[in-house]
């Protein structure tokens, strides 16, 4: 039977790692910053899982076992028997936790443990298996460097169920309770992977795991954007609402085919298999049972603004492929207007709007030359949407 270690104890770890670890019947633990929350973990031992919009398959995780970042000793002995690892905890976090994986991979090796050991990143982050490689190897001490490189696999994995917050009815019967999508598979990077993985239901090895990456972010990623800001101007709450706003529907639909094309032509695969695969974003953006805010996922517009992420990337992606991102721009437009009140962000974005202007934004945020193609079709439109009356304000 595996052991496994869960760096995490968020609704992530718990919703959807964990579940996955139950249902295989492999024992784990959890390892989490938050005291308050390991506590719970403890004095409870058990939570419930509901599958959104499949009752049916709803789970009660038991037996459930949380470590504290403190407990330092503790940890070391769990990853030196551990047959996997997990992380969890945001990949700007990643940092954290690597003294207590070296000691605890440097304690695995003294005590003779020479079985593989995978460290699986489940991290919304760029590169976050490099990350926690480089930033393992520079304080382990260097006798240990080649056992690590033979018996220790680093590998990123893309969580695509989405776990929501429960409801304070729910939250009172059980405060660690999760409401997750009814998705099951947890793809990961076959590359990083060293000897064989425990049977763990729902992982899914993927060979050419960069390019499944790169398509999954510039289909999932840029449709999540677009639904998002153009939600935002439009009035709505939730993501489902917005997916399903005919105006903002039609937009969305030019993003897939924009990205589409540009995706089958840089792989080499089919159109239509790729278009299918945006299908499948849509569907997740469009299900009323997952209860997503515009807020939420609009959050911090200068970074999601940035020249590499979800909108600016794959407009570029097009132009290099011999297309034209004007879906896209008309979500870059709309993100350069979020100015939700409660992100200081956003207000920090709108007011280099209204003093510094467009160019500005385009030039240091975006970190496009403002004449060049793609600032010319954001803005156009900019005054595309003004005229439409999404836009309000004049500047």
């Amino acid at each position: 039977m595996a052991y496994s270690v869960i760096f995490g104890a968020g609704k992530i770890a718990r919703g959807f790692i964990a579940h996955l670890l139950a249902l295989s019947h492999e024992d784990f633990v959890f390892v989490e910053k938050a005291q308050e929350l390991v506590d719970l973990l403890n004095d409870r031992k058990q939570y419930t899982i509901n599958i959104l919009g499949a009752p049916e398959k709803n789970m009660l995780v038991s037996g459930v076992k949380a470590l504290s970042y403190a407990d330092r000793d503790m940890i070391s002995s769990a990853i030196s028997k551990a047959s996997i690892l997990f992380t969890a905890v945001g990949g700007k976090n990643l940092p954290e936790i690597v003294p207590a994986l070296v000691k605890g991979i440097t304690a695995r090796f003294e005590a003779g443990n020479d079985n593989p050991l995978n460290i699986i990143t489940c991290e919304n982050w760029k590169q976050p298996a490099e990350l926690l490689r480089k930033a393992i190897l520079l304080d382990l001490n260097a006798g240990c460097h080649e056992q690590f490189d033979k018996l220790v696999g680093i590998s990123e994995a893309v969580v695509m169920r989405s776990a929501i917050e429960a409801g304070a009815e729910a939250l009172k019967a059980d405060p660690l309770v999760v409401n997750v999508q009814d998705y099951w598979i947890l793809p990961v990077d076959a590359s990083g992977i060293k000897g064989e993985l425990p049977e763990i239901e729902g992982i899914k090895l993927i060979e050419a795991f960069e390019g499944f990456l790169e398509r999954k972010f510039y289909t999932y990623n840029a449709a999540n954007g677009t639904v998002s800001y153009l939600g935002y101007l439009r009035g709505h709450f939730l993501i489902s609402e917005a997916a399903s706003d005919p105006d903002i529907l039609e937009i969305l639909s030019g993003v897939y085919l924009e990205t589409g094309t540009a995706l089958a032509k840089k792989f080499n695969i089919k159109l239509e298999d790729q278009l299918a695969f945006g299908k499948t974003s849509l569907a997740k953006l469009q299900d009323r049972t997952i209860v997503d805010t515009i807020e939420r996922n609009a959050r911090d517009p200068v970074r999601k603004l940035g020249p590499q992420d979800r909108l600016i990337g794959p407009a570029r992606l097009v132009l290099e492929n011999g297309g034209i991102p004007a879906c896209l721009s008309l979500a870059i437009a709309a993100a350069i207007h979020y100015d939700e009140p409660t992100d200081g962000i956003a207000l920090e974005l709108k007011h280099m709007r209204e003093e510094k202007g467009i160019d500005f934004i385009l030039e240091n945020i975006c970190k496009m030359d403002s004449e060049e193609e793609l600032a010319a079709l954001v803005k156009k439109s900019i005054l595309q949407l003004k005229n439409m009356g999404w836009i309000k304000e004049e500047s």
